[in-house]
């Protein structure tokens, strides 16, 4: 039976993008003076103003502005192409993380340490499709927006402009990936033909990236709608955390509804998603299941999660109580168990906000080991 997965990518000068980014620089500066810092960090930007506002209790002092203006050229804006870093408008409301929420995450209910910063449920996924373990279509989604990227900065394809999204759609049989149907490509450039736009596109970052499974009636739209030379949050107002699936699994999994990005590893929206990203990584990489979703729930205050669940989708090579037997006995579950095992309390958090949270072999949760 043939079915149809797509997953999207956005690049590093997407609109919210920008901000995940803005909000994860600020989180950064303030774990890298104070490991214990609690940071809850929006941003949302529009027209030629960013604004910065959440909750921050932290001993470090931090310039936000300079951290903002340095992120927006980091990633590649100026007053030419749709966000002026020098001269933008940053407004900044940021208060003290709320006592209620600081009395539940001190001193958990169940006498175990830190307690959840919030009620929620979180996944983790892993399949073997890729070497990553990580579905195939929304790989090759951020395989293109990096490229994206690259030929931008590495002046490649030197009328880009920051703002981008790729989009795949694989065809399954008998859920085995078969072919590429469809590639969408759209980027922001300056003026130029159309047609060279497309050209170099296909050359220079299409046919870079993907080898095979692209066959004659793969389809390919790059700039669908044509011109595209007002984006960034010049052409659409970015905002923190409107991007889950992106960063995520791309649709192939469930998703708790919890961003990540500007949030500090006490709250488990972030840490317990990565952690449940690592297990169910694992189950995969030790040869337990093909296919593995990971889910968690906690209450705010309490330590340890009120649930944890398990779908191997039928592929499991071992019972489903044995994996849970594994998980329960190699893995402490509680806020700060997770903040210890992965070291989160780094500043790590820049290097996650782009191309997917997950996938990446230099990050803690993606490391393999004997399960």
């Amino acid at each position: 039976m043939k079915k149809y997965i797509t997953s999207e990518s956005v690049t590093e000068g997407h609109p919210d993008k920008l901000c995940d980014y803005i909000s994860d620089s600020i989180l950064d500066a303030y774990l890298e003076l104070d490991e214990n810092s609690r940071v809850a960090c929006e941003t949302m930007a529009g027209k030629n103003k960013i604004y910065i506002s959440g909750e921050i209790t932290s001993k470090a002092n931090v310039d936000i502005e300079k951290i903002v203006r340095n992120a927006i050229k980091e990633i590649g804006y100026t007053k030419e192409n749709g966000l002026d870093p020098d001269n933008c408008i940053i407004d900044i409301d940021i208060c003290h993380q709320s006592e209620d929420i600081a009395l539940g995450v001190d001193n958990s209910k169940d006498s175990l340490g830190e307690g959840a910063g919030d009620q929620g449920l979180m996944f983790g996924y892993a399949i073997d499709e890729t070497k990553e373990l990580m579905p195939l279509a929304l790989s090759l989604a951020h395989k293109l927006s990096k490229r994206l990227r690259d030929v931008r900065k590495q002046n490649i394809i030197s009328y880009l402009r920051p703002d981008g999204k790729s989009q795949v759609t694989i065809e399954y049989e008998d859920n085995i990936p078969k072919r590429i149907d469809t590639i969408v490509i759209s980027t922001q450039h300056d003026e130029v033909e159309l047609e060279k736009l497309r050209k170099d596109i296909k050359t220079n970052v299409i046919d870079y990236v993907i080898k095979d499974l692209i066959d004659e009636n793969t389809k390919i739209y790059i700039n669908p709608t044509g011109r595209f030379v007002i984006g960034g949050p010049i052409g659409d107002t970015g905002l923190t955390g409107r991007k889950i699936i992106v960063d995520t699994y791309g649709g192939y999994a469930h998703h708790g509804g919890g961003a990540f990005s500007g949030k500090d590893p006490t709250k488990v929206d972030r840490s317990a998603a990565y952690m449940a990203r690592h297990i169910a990584k694992n189950i995969v990489a030790n040869g337990y299941a093909k296919e593995c979703e990971i889910g968690l729930s906690y209450v705010i205050g309490y330590a340890k999660p009120i649930s944890i669940n398990i779908n191997t989708f039928g592929t499991e090579r071992i019972s489903k109580e044995e994996i849970i037997n594994k998980i329960e006995s190699t893995f402490d579950l509680t806020p700060r168990g997770i903040i210890n095992y992965l070291k989160l309390n780094n500043p790590i958090y820049k290097k996650t906000t782009n191309y997917g949270h997950y996938g990446k072999e230099d990050l803690p949760w993606e490391k393999i080991i004997e399960l």
